[in-house]
């Protein structure tokens, strides 16, 4: 499809800053021109039009950690600390999911997230070649990296779910989905399986990657304080310092790798992340959700990490909002630190947007509006109260701006959701099909 989205404030998050009154251009699936209005309708004759006016057309949001699938689990648990939350509620009802369960949950989570302007997700959770995340996403239009997560206790279904993701999903659905290998956390894989898990991402990569679509790690580290002790304690293991020094010490961190929270970092850990160039998805309001504590992006930041978004699970979160997380994550560390300055606007729209990008290691085709990249945009209606006045279009994109301001979204140049209506997927039936699977989740744990 050729199109012009015309007359709308672009946003680039690239080195054209910001261009009011401006068009972005696209033709099969790709932008080929970003300009002044008048400049670039001289230029392309017979293209669909898109108005933008009183619009701002920004890249797609780019949400850095997410399990899809459990927002079934929406509401089911709240208000408990990590392990009794997992321990406790998540894992006992997760026994009961099916594979049609996961494809419904990740279903709803693709919807949820398009309609808040999020193009790329990126999903840790359980891979059932019968029903599953990937399947959903393609269906619905999404942008993602799934994972299938590992854990010490299943490691032979694990290596054969890994083998049949990739073999199934890296690169279909016309390149918008990648995969990649989950280790839970340090305290769910013993040592020697960390270790597998990185001889079989290299595996997987000489299989099914190219150099722009790789093969990458997800996985949590230094979620909670107490991190380094039940590492200790579930392996009989001995190591000085955190979490992240720990898993160098095995050799299996890089740059491919993202890691989750890192809440509880020590100075060492801060140093080894950026040596070894892990990027870090900071997901502010699961954290506090759930007590667990505050990153210290600052940090991490000055430091020269690669710092994105993540929204964490729809069930300790409890939604996907990208808009939501990117105000909380501003405003948290001014809080805390006592100091307006940190975390800009403009810097946490980067987190948001072509950090992401960085982070999943697709920055060469998404993150930003740029010509020869992938037309993964979102359009936000800014004629609404409260986006009026209008001073700065990315203050009130990171302060003011709500999920349910997107407009309009385009994937890989596809209108995925037009005037607030998906194109791709009937909204009210996902959302029967959802309350329908709780009941029948819940009516599976009651039987035992």
């Amino acid at each position: 499809m050729n199109l012009i989205i015309d007359g709308g404030t672009v946003v680039t998050m690239g080195c054209e800053g910001i261009i009011r009154g401006g068009d972005v251009v696209v033709e099969n699936g790709r932008i080929v021109d970003v300009g002044k209005g008048a400049k670039i309708r001289r230029k392309y004759y017979g293209y669909e039009k898109i108005d933008a006016k009183g619009k701002v057309v920004i890249p797609g949001l780019v949400n850095t950690h997410q399990h899809a699938a459990m927002s079934l689990l929406r509401g089911y648990a709240d208000d408990f600390p990590l392990m009794e939350w997992l321990e406790n509620w998540i894992w006992p009802l997760e026994k009961h999911i099916t594979s049609q369960d996961i494809h419904v949950g990740a279903l709803l989570t693709a919807v949820e997230s398009i309609m808040g302007g999020t193009t790329t997700v990126n999903s840790m959770y359980h891979y059932e070649t019968s029903g599953n995340e990937a399947e959903a996403f393609a269906q619905v239009g999404l942008r993602g990296v799934i994972g299938h997560v590992c854990f010490s206790w299943r490691k032979e279904g694990d290596v054969k779910a890994l083998r049949e993701l990739a073999r199934g999903w890296h690169g279909k659905a016309d390149g918008l989905l990648r995969v990649s290998v989950d280790p839970h956390a340090a305290y769910t894989v013993d040592p020697e399986y960390m270790k597998e898990l990185r001889a079989i991402t290299k595996e997987l990569n000489e299989k099914y990657a190219s150099p722009d679509s790789p093969v990458m790690w997800h996985t949590h580290i230094a979620e909670t304080e107490d991190e380094p002790e039940k590492i200790r304690k579930a392996f009989n293991v001995s190591f000085e310092g955190g979490v992240a020094e720990y898993l160098d010490s095995l050799g299996v961190l890089g740059s491919d790798v993202i890691a989750a929270h890192c809440v509880s970092l020590s100075p060492g850990d801060i140093e080894i992340l950026k040596v070894r160039g892990v990027k870090v998805s900071h997901n502010p309001v699961s954290n506090l959700k759930l007590g667990s504590g505050v990153s210290p992006v600052p940090s991490l930041l000055k430091a020269g990490v690669t710092v994105a978004l993540g929204t964490d699970s729809s069930c300790s979160n409890n939604t996907s909002d990208m808009f939501e997380v990117m105000k909380v994550a501003a405003l948290l560390h001014k809080g805390l630190h006592k100091d307006p300055t940190l975390l800009s606007a403009e810097e946490v729209l980067r987190m948001a947007t072509i950090e992401g990008a960085k982070a999943l290691l697709w920055d060469q085709q998404i993150g930003s509006i740029e010509t020869g990249k992938s037309a993964d945009l979102a359009i936000v209606d800014f004629k609404k109260p409260h986006l009026c006045p209008l001073f700065n279009e990315i203050s009130h994109l990171v302060y003011s701006a709500r999920a349910a301001d997107v407009e309009t979204v385009l994937i890989n140049g596809n209108v995925v959701m037009k005037n607030r209506e998906l194109t791709t997927i009937n909204v009210h039936r996902v959302l029967e099909m959802a309350e329908k699977t709780k009941e029948r989740l819940l009516t599976r744990l009651a039987q035992g």
